[in-house]
């Protein structure tokens, strides 16, 4: 990789050194990478936005708890504004399912209240511990996309607030240009104040499960095809594995149980991952240990089960503080799509690469999104395949990989996921994202991120 765009991951622009970051405090992103410091101005459901924010003479940037993997809910030496205290339960519905809540409520939060009334989040990400506005603003979606669609398609309306003081109620039919780009708009359009998802009727915390071992990707493949009435599908799958055994995975699939039972809410975990794991832990050796001993783990090619949505939804929620398995360094995360014309050969090739780069992803998910579409403009999924993977930094060797892996996913048509990146590059996101001027231009003046600093190079207007 060319020195300047090294020193351009460190320094996503010249500006920011300009900033007040010395008398931050740091706010790390899941991936603990970059690490950067910020002034925090918490919001509570009595906050008023423009008050809040009233005198400062920097740019500013709402967030949640953080679970983006990269820098879309970072500002280096900036303002950010987290919302976890706006997180009151303000209307229910039982007989339409609509809730309503403020937007620094947690999808756990939510699932504690809804599924003891018999109701679950209609999408839901690979953790629960992500906020509403969160949800909305990454347009986030889970393993039922290709019958549901992303997170964004579930909400029917939200208030967003300007820093100006403007006030927008947003739907498909009420100011729907903002309600569009704020859908997937990472943050950047306003404050989302609050929101009503539509909520799904269940009868039992249990999944109807199967699991089934797949050896390559035209299996894969085959398996996807003949599961798209059931309503959950993912992969795991090897990604260190060579020969006869590339591209070997777990196909796992499931339906909301029928069979009635009772319905509590979720204990609270009490696993916690005491410290940062050294960074040789994880190396190509262990995780392809790892990963055999996972293949092999159930008994058979099939293995069916009643299993309860915590670790079928979210088993890595169990263990607070798992992303220090990948020591002080912090871990990168790559999420591609790529379209169903060249998905199989595109998913191949990049599988190799990984591979042959001597980098072990410990986490590698493999799935099919549908066509059905999403309100949001800047939403990251399309009909495909899309791969997630990701690797604890190792210095000279993360960032050239990941260049080359956008680079593939940029031929074979595919695209990034920003709430996953911390490494793409400014002509890769503008490719990959040709919208991106659309939402410059629904961007609010005083708002912006670490990220959309770097991709665009865009400067907030104080």
């Amino acid at each position: 990789m060319p020195e300047t765009e090294t020193q351009q991951r460190l320094s996503y622009k010249q500006g920011s050194a300009d900033r007040s970051a010395q008398g931050g405090a740091a706010f790390e992103s899941w991936g603990r990478y970059p690490s950067y410091r910020a002034n925090l101005i918490p919001l509570h459901w009595q906050s008023d936005f423009p008050a809040a924010i009233r005198g400062i003479h920097d740019a500013v940037l709402p967030v949640g708890l953080g679970r983006s993997y990269g820098d879309v809910c970072l500002l280096d030496g900036g303002n950010l504004l987290p919302t976890p205290a706006m997180s009151r339960l303000i209307a229910f519905d039982p007989e339409t399912g609509l809730l309503t809540a403020e937007a620094g409520i947690s999808l756990a939060q939510i699932l504690d209240f809804a599924v003891p009334r018999g109701f679950f989040l209609p999408v839901t990400p690979g953790t629960k511990y992500v906020t509403l506005g969160g949800a909305i603003a990454n347009d986030i979606h889970g393993k039922n996309h290709h019958v549901a669609g992303t997170f964004g398609r579930h909400v029917t309306e939200f208030e967003l607030v300007r820093s100006d003081g403007t006030v927008l109620r947003c739907s498909p039919n009420e100011n729907a240009e903002f309600y569009a780009m704020t859908i997937g708009g990472l943050g950047l359009t306003g404050l989302i104040r609050w929101a009503t998802l539509k909520m799904k009727p269940i009868v039992s915390r249990k999944i109807d499960y199967e699991g089934i071992q797949f050896h390559g990707i035209d299996e894969f493949l085959s398996l996807t095809e003949a599961s798209k009435e059931i309503e959950y599908t993912v992969s795991w799958v090897d990604c260190t594995s060579t020969g006869k055994n590339f591209c070997r995975g777990i196909f796992m699939q499931g339906d909301h149980s029928s069979r009635r039972d009772e319905l509590k809410p979720s204990p609270e975990p009490k696993l916690v991952f005491p410290f940062n794991a050294p960074g040789f832990a994880l190396n190509h050796i262990s995780v392809s240990a790892f990963n055999t001993l996972f293949f092999h783990k159930q008994m058979g090619k099939r293995q069916v089960a009643l299993q309860d949505y915590e670790p079928f939804f979210y088993p890595l929620d169990k263990v607070l503080h798992w992303n220090r398995m990948y020591g002080k360094s912090g871990l990168l995360q790559f999420q591609y799509v790529i379209p169903w014309n060249n998905a199989r050969e595109g998913t191949v090739a990049i599988l190799k690469e990984v591979a042959k780069s001597g980098l072990a992803s410990f986490l590698a998910v493999l799935k099919a999104f549908g066509d059905v579409p999403s309100p949001g403009v800047m939403s990251f999924p399309r009909p495909g395949i899309t791969l997630a993977l990701d690797f604890p930094i190792k210095p000279g060797k993360s960032f050239p990989l990941f260049e080359r892996l956008a680079d593939m996913t940029m031929e074979f048509g595919g695209r990034l996921y920003p709430a996953k990146d911390a490494a793409m590059t400014a002509a890769q996101f503008q490719a990959f994202y040709p919208e991106w001027q659309q939402l410059a231009r629904f961007r609010d003046p005083l708002i912006t991120s670490s990220f959309w600093e770097r991709v665009t190079g865009e400067q907030p207007n104080l």
